[in-house]
């Protein structure tokens, strides 16, 4: 792959507000030096006529570690797995596939064949325990394998949310309850604790361990119970989502991407119950969700930030809309706290999308998916249609 483009600062477009001049790279050093999916013909990453081993459409989720890179292929409905994280060449062929019969087949439910081994637009996958789980988003449920698989097209050993595997309906075909999701898109393991990102109930989840088919959640975050799926628990404020979508946290704190509401709320410690988050990114209160698209953005704006990460005190943030990765240098544990990097863009003012120019290594459209993992952090650029690793 090309070596990343060089920080400059193109001309402003008209009604664009130009930012200060920074004595400094934004990015702090950053480089991105691994790029998974098609390469940029003529300055463009369009998806492929039919899927093929190395190529993706409008992925949203990633992980990363010592032993694989695994990305949530959401336009293709399936889920690829790269064995040897460590040693992996750019544009290659990832070596399994999950959710269809052979990485050339298309179309939800494993092509019409079925929910059994197919998916549909899966949005969230990690690994954690030697087990994949993987956040089925439209099919409303969580798919586990008890062991990474070495073979594709394997059926998960344990589904969450669904009656069977034939069942995809939302909320099980019926109300809401602690054993249902509606599009669950986010999932994580804090500590012990197994957290859903269940959106379309406006809710978090979380079992202590990773729970099995008939388990109720230990806790829910964002309603009064199980029963409830009020937008905003029928009112904004700091214990209610809008979208809640990503969660990340250590044994002190706890980050939700409330996308929705274009915010990131933390609790200090993770809580064990439902309670007031105790600090918000992104919005100057807690009853504030208002996006600001078209004013220069900042180092404390966000606008529709889906996922959230951190690792060995380093926290990262994809502020979707705006085409960035922002970056804390230390866990924030108060509210306001800005970023002290960013990714994709040449200064915090600027939200372009591939800074209004081809794409190049350093720049996103629309990054949903992160994981952050020993200073390498992955990244699914899904409106460039690719996995960007970069050495942060």
């Amino acid at each position: 792959m090309a070596e990343p483009k060089s920080i400059s600062v193109r001309p402003f477009r008209p009604g664009e507000q130009p930012a200060p001049v920074m004595d400094r790279d934004p990015a702090g050093g950053a480089t991105a030096n691994l790029w998974m999916g098609a390469e940029a013909a003529g300055g463009l990453t369009l998806p492929a006529a039919m899927p093929t081993a190395s190529q993706m459409y409008a992925p949203r989720a990633v992980w990363l570690d010592d032993d694989y890179l695994i990305a949530a292929d959401t336009g293709n409905h399936r889920i690829l797995i790269w064995n040897g994280a460590a040693e992996l060449r750019s544009h290659s062929d990832a070596d399994i596939v999950l959710g269809q019969p052979d990485f050339n087949t298309e179309g939800a439910q494993a092509d019409g064949r079925g929910p059994e081994r197919g998916m549909r637009l899966p949005t969230g996958v990690i690994v954690h325990d030697g087990r994949l789980i993987v956040a089925d988003a439209w099919n409303h449920r969580i798919l586990i394998w008890n062991q990474v698989p070495t073979v594709s097209n394997t059926a998960p050993d344990v589904i969450l949310g669904q009656a069977d595997p034939t069942h995809v309906d939302e909320n099980r075909g019926g109300k809401c309850s602690g054993r249902s999701f509606y599009w669950p898109f986010g999932i994580a393991m804090v500590g012990g604790t197994f957290y859903v990102a269940d959106t379309g109930n406006r809710r978090v989840l979380a079992w202590d361990g990773i729970p099995g088919p008939d388990d109720e959640p230990s806790f829910v975050l964002g309603q009064p119970s199980p029963e409830v799926r009020d937008e905003n628990r029928g009112e904004l404020g700091p214990s209610s989502f809008r979208w809640p979508h990503d969660i990340a946290g250590t044994n002190d704190v706890l980050h939700i991407a409330d996308a929705g509401n274009h915010r990131i709320l933390g609790w200090l410690p993770s809580p064990g119950k439902d309670r007031d988050a105790d600090t918000v990114l992104g919005q100057t209160d807690f009853v504030s969700g208002a996006e600001f698209p078209y004013a220069p953005q900042t180092e404390t704006s966000l606008r529709f930030p889906y996922a959230v990460d951190i690792d060995d005190d380093v926290m990262v943030v994809a502020d979707t809309a705006n085409n960035r990765i922002l970056i804390w240098d230390g866990v924030p544990t108060s509210a306001h706290v800005p970023a002290d990097r960013v990714l994709g863009q040449p200064h915090f003012a600027s939200n372009g999308e591939n800074r209004w120019d081809l794409v190049g290594a350093d720049t996103f459209c629309w990054p949903y998916g992160l994981s952050l993992h020993r200073g390498r952090l992955a990244i699914s650029d899904s409106g460039n249609n690719r996995v960007t690793v970069w050495e942060i």
